[in-house]
Formats: C-alpha cells, structure tokens, sequence
C-alpha cells in the first residue's frame, strides 16, 4: 500500500482485480505501474499481471524521499507560523469614531493651548548687529577688513527679563550642513591622537598643512571657520557710569562633545603636544591658547569650539555663547539701560549672511517655539471638524434606515 504525497498518487492497492488510487485519478499512477504490468490502462488494454516489480518500488520510493527533501523547508504546521491565531479587530461604528475625533481633538486643542501659552511668555531679545545699513552702529566695521573693530549697540528692558538667561549669537544663510563642509575635520585628531595631529587625514584638504608642509591643528574648513565675534554686556549705573554683567562660558558645550567625541593630547604641558605644527589660518591664537583665564578650558575641549564643532542642521541658527548666572543676576537682568559692546571680527556680508545676538530665558518646553504650539491646535481643530463632518453625513444617511 502507497500513500498520496503532493501531486504524486501512488497505488494502494488491489480490490477485485483493479488499481484503485486514495484520491482518485489515473494520470499520475497508470503511467509508473501500469508499465510494470500491475494496473490496466485506462483505455481498457490489460498490461500483464504480476506484483510490482524492483523498478517500480524504487521509483515510488524515490518520489516519496523527493517529496520529504522538499517539504523539509516548509513551516512548522503549528498555529503561529500558519497564521491560525485567534485574532481581534474592532468594529468601527459611528457611536465609537465621531466620540473618540471629538475626545482627540480637545486633547491635543488642550496641549496646544498650554504649548502657546508658555511659549508666548518666554522673553526674546535680538539685536542685528550685521553693519548692513548705514543706520547700524556696527555698519563701520562690516565695511572694514581690519580685525578686532569695536562697535557699541544701546539696548533697555522695560521689565525685568527674567532668569537664567541664555546668551546666544546667530547666523544666517550659513550653511553648516554642507556635506563638503560638514566632513573637513579630523576626528581622530580631534580625539587627541598625537599621530593625526602630525599627519591630518585628507579629508582636511586643503586646510591639512601649510606652505611649509607643517601640519595645520585642528585642521579642516569647519575649525578654520570658527565664530570669533567677542561681547561684553554692561548695564548703565545712575552715576552714568557702567557695570559689566558677568557671562559664564562653561558648561555650554554638549555632554557627549566634552566627555566622549573631544579629548587632548595626554602630553603635559599641552603646548608640547603641538610642536611643529601651525594654528588654522583665520585663527588669531593657536588651539593651546584659546582661553588665557583657564588652562582647563583649552585645545579640543574648549567650550566655544566644542559648540561650533556641533553643526547646525539648517542655514538660519542660533548658538549658545554664554549663561547670565552670577547671584546677582540670578533672577534675571534687571529693568534698565544696557550696552553691548562688540568685537567685530567675523565676515558675513560677502555671502549675504547676518549676524545678531540673541537674549532668551527658557521654559518647561525648551526655548521659545510658537510652531509646536500651533501644530497641536491645527490638529486639534481639524479632528473637531472631521467629527461634525461625520455625524452630518451619519445623521443624513443612516438615521432614516433605522426609523
């Protein structure tokens, strides 16, 4: 006796001197056994009789092995791969859909309403300090190539702007996200390694060596271009003199820059670690003396060129350049008149850039963001009127089938 496997029917055996099939069917089992003198042709013409010979055994047994190879890849029969698990899904109706747009759109008109609010109370000064009209106090020193001009910009607060305060500076149709740009660096070097600094990568090119072949450090477009405007704040006294607010430049880096991605060469003293090598060409000072009043806060650590090494992702950006958060000024700055004094060193007009200083306080949400806001109330709003769409289309067709 023979069993069915696949397309296969094999013969199972003799009742009343003919070949029956399990499942029926001739035109695969007449063939192999009916030349074997076991079964007649279907035509009515008897083969000679006899027991199926070795041939034909091995050949069924040959097709019952090239069936197990082939069915050896196929699923497991089980209920999980056969997809046979017991399965939910929900019945939309109107009684569930129109409630739950009405329940998800005061939700998010609530957390918009909540986002705007606070985001509308953050406190935002800035000041454009570009040069670009004649009207600017800065408009001398966008004009001149000199370096280190000085321009003062006059600024008051009516009320109290409230505190921590953050300091930024700006730029825009600046783009850092150039992928060119963007990968000029070394950061292997810029982990410390003494070999990179002495032979640059080429991605470098050609901010790599100098005309001396010495090796530039750090090298690349991204350090070479580093933002070098300085500012000092003062507030004006009532003996018409002036105070100088304090600015803290630590801690304004990213976690991850200062403690994984940045490291200085472990040679003491630091400066050591870069002989016979040059500082970038727009740099005014080398890598090893960028902040004479902490020797912490020198080579790739330093705070100001960790942030400027933090690419911006869109051509319009704001970066942190200082906190206000000296105990006097803990509550905020003050009411009162204000002066901005301003290193000018950083070219912007060549590329129709602007430049401005950016004064904000900070909230539960981050930093002054209308967008977010906005996007929750348009949404919000949107789903409210999805649902009276609904129910007028509801109650115009499906109410007079039920009455």
């Amino acid at each position: 006796m023979f069993h069915s496997f696949g397309k296969h029917f094999l013969y199972t055996g003799l009742e009343g001197g003919s070949c029956h099939s399990q499942y029926g069917g001739w035109s695969n089992v007449w063939f192999l056994l009916s030349q074997c003198g076991v079964c007649p042709a279907p035509n009515g013409q008897s083969r000679k009789g006899g027991q199926v010979k070795a041939t034909a055994t091995y050949r069924i047994l040959a097709m019952v092995k090239q069936e197990q190879k082939e069915s050896s890849d196929r699923p497991d029969n089980t209920a999980f791969t056969q997809q046979r698990l017991p399965a939910w899904q929900p019945i939309l109706s109107a009684g569930i859909v129109i409630p739950g747009f009405v329940l998800i759109g005061l939700a998010f008109i609530g957390v918009g309403v909540g986002l705007f609010i606070t985001s509308q109370n953050i406190q935002v000064l800035e000041l454009d300090y570009t040069g670009a009209d004649t009207a600017n106090p800065c408009y001398e020193c966008g004009r001149q190539s000199t370096k280190n001009c000085v321009c003062t910009m006059e600024f008051s607060l009516s009320t109290l702007f409230k505190g921590p305060v953050f300091f930024y500076y700006g730029l825009t149709n600046y783009f850092q996200n150039q992928r060119r740009y963007g990968v000029s660096k070394d950061d292997t070097q810029l982990f410390g390694d003494l070999d990179a600094i002495k032979t640059p990568t080429s991605d470098c090119a050609p901010f790599d060596y100098d005309g001396n072949n010495r090796s530039i450090v750090p090298c690349g477009a991204l350090a070479n271009s580093i933002f070098n405007d300085t500012f000092k704040l003062y507030v004006k006294t009532n003996n018409s003199g002036k105070k100088e607010v304090p600015l803290d430049g630590k801690g304004i880096a990213w976690w991850t820059d200062y403690n994984v991605k940045h490291r200085n060469p472990d040679v003491t003293p630091l400066k050591d670690a870069f002989k016979d090598t040059v500082k970038p060409i727009n740099w005014p000072k080398p890598v090893y003396e960028l902040d004479t009043t902490d020797e912490y806060n020198n080579g790739f650590i330093n705070q100001d060129f960790l942030v400027w090494m933090r690419r911006a992702a869109l051509p319009d950006f704001r970066k942190l350049y200082r906190r206000i958060t000296a105990d006097e000024y803990h509550d905020g700055l003050p009411a009162g008149n204000y002066s901005l004094e301003i290193t000018y060193n950083y070219p912007v007009l060549t590329f129709n850039g602007r430049k401005k200083v950016v004064l904000s306080n900070v909230s539960w949400m981050g930093g002054k963001n209308d967008f977010l806001g906005i996007a929750y109330l348009v949404v919000g709003s949107l789903c409210i009127v999805m649902s009276i769409v609904m129910l007028i289309v509801y109650a115009k067709f499906k109410f007079p089938e039920e009455d």
